[in-house]
């Protein structure tokens, strides 16, 4: 029902604030300017890399289990409701990060970070059970819209309470920031009752033997799941695929902000860049739920591809705030697209009784996607003395995943 499909997208208006300020703008520049401003740039540019690499290692382990486990239990919403407490627990105390209190910066963002990939899985797993797959690639998009505007509204507060604390009893900048961090917490728990109280939860399926504990049965189903993805050849290699170009698009969107503060743009400037990803992605999101059906899911995914290898290419020699703004732009137009289509065609390719499972598989992709790229960015930019090779390497992500893509069949 429409009620169902409003209340699922509603999560991702409530948690999409977290990615928007915690993970891409206001964190990242707080954590070079603020936590690890005794710091050099690039070694804070560094440090924000592998504290995410961190992060998805953590999630990455745990998803297929998780997802095995809520697939035997019927317990999705029940594991989506935990991991969501630890995400708005972790985030809400980041308002007590200071000058070179970088180390509890990076432990807090880690916890947050878990909460927020692990509710994803089971947020995603949900989709497949509420909607038939003649209209999955729609709704997967209209959930991204909804988060891009979600997010879109609170960055644009955040912004206002770091440029303009005073009028706002806020005594400083650096407060604004930390303030921010409390709004998330509070927009991210409140905003999901919808999805508590009207998304029902899926039947689990039987297969928890008498004496067995659901751990050992999710292990056991897990091994099973493996053989079954390996079964399914090409959504193997989608995952594949995913895995790769997924991974740069990561890495462009948790090192963008740090970047751009390594070479000396200032605040205002990547903070509403960011805005303008929000509110020009949510259409943009729309658009390619509707091109993938004249054109098809896959071409669709290629297209952004191709934008993101140019902006890639484009960052290596970024000088400016305005370049900085026309950057942003280029990945407004296709970031929800590739991330909704990506995981629509997915959810249409999967065995409707295991999504939870392997959505966890998937989820893990997108989770590894996350360990390599910035790893990747933050040796090169330490070796090299400068984050513009960093940026340059996701070249190799985007151009392989093509490759893969390339393979797939959906049917």
């Amino acid at each position: 029902s429409r009620k169902i499909i409003r209340s699922w997208c509603m999560y991702d208006w409530a948690n999409s604030p977290f990615a928007a300020v915690v993970m891409a703008a206001v964190l990242p520049s707080f954590y070079s300017t603020v936590a690890a401003g005794d710091l050099s740039k690039t070694t804070a540019s560094s440090y924000w890399a592998y504290t995410n690499t961190a992060a998805v290692l953590i999630i990455a382990l745990t998803a297929p289990v998780l997802g095995a486990i809520s697939d035997h239990g019927g317990i999705k919403k029940r594991f989506l409701g935990w991991f969501m407490g630890a995400g708005i627990v972790a985030t809400a105390m980041l308002v007590m990060v200071s000058t070179g209190n970088w180390l509890l910066a990076s432990i807090l963002y880690i916890v947050a970070r878990t909460g927020f990939g692990g509710a994803n899985i089971f947020y995603d797993s949900l989709l497949p059970h509420i909607v038939n797959n003649d209209r999955i690639d729609y709704v997967s998009a209209l959930g991204y819209a909804y988060g891009y505007l979600g997010g879109g509204v609170l960055l644009a507060i955040s912004l206002f309470m770091i440029m303009q604390p005073a009028l706002l009893g806020i005594p400083s900048a650096e407060w604004g920031a930390r303030v921010s961090f409390l709004a998330v917490a509070a927009w991210w728990g409140f905003f999901s009752t919808p999805l508590f109280i009207n998304v029902p939860e899926p039947h689990a399926e039987d297969i928890v033997k008498a004496g067995n504990p659901l751990v050992v049965a999710g292990f056991r189903r897990l091994r099973s799941t493996f053989g079954d993805i390996r079964r399914h050849n090409h959504l193997f290699r989608f995952l594949l695929a995913f895995w790769l170009y997924n991974d740069g698009i990561g890495t462009v969107i948790i090192m963008a902000v740090i970047f751009g503060a390594e070479i000396g743009i200032g605040p205002a400037h990547l903070i509403g860049a960011i805005l303008l990803v929000q509110f020009a992605g949510a259409p943009f999101s729309i658009f390619f739920g509707k091109l993938s059906g004249m054109v098809g899911t896959k071409n669709s995914i290629i297209i952004t591809l191709i934008v993101y290898t140019i902006i890639s290419i484009f960052g290596y020699f970024m000088q400016s705030p305005l370049h900085f703004w026309i950057l942003a732009f280029m990945v407004a137009t296709v970031q929800g697209g590739a991330q909704a289509l990506s995981r629509s065609m997915f959810g249409a390719m999967v065995p409707i009784g295991k999504s939870s499972e392997f959505f966890g598989f998937y989820s893990v992709s997108s989770k590894f996607a996350g360990i390599i790229g910035p790893a990747v960015f933050g040796v090169v930019g330490q070796l090299a003395g400068s984050s513009r090779f960093g940026i340059l390497s996701l070249i190799f992500f985007f151009i392989a995943g093509t490759a893969v893509l390339l393979t797939v069949r959906k049917e």
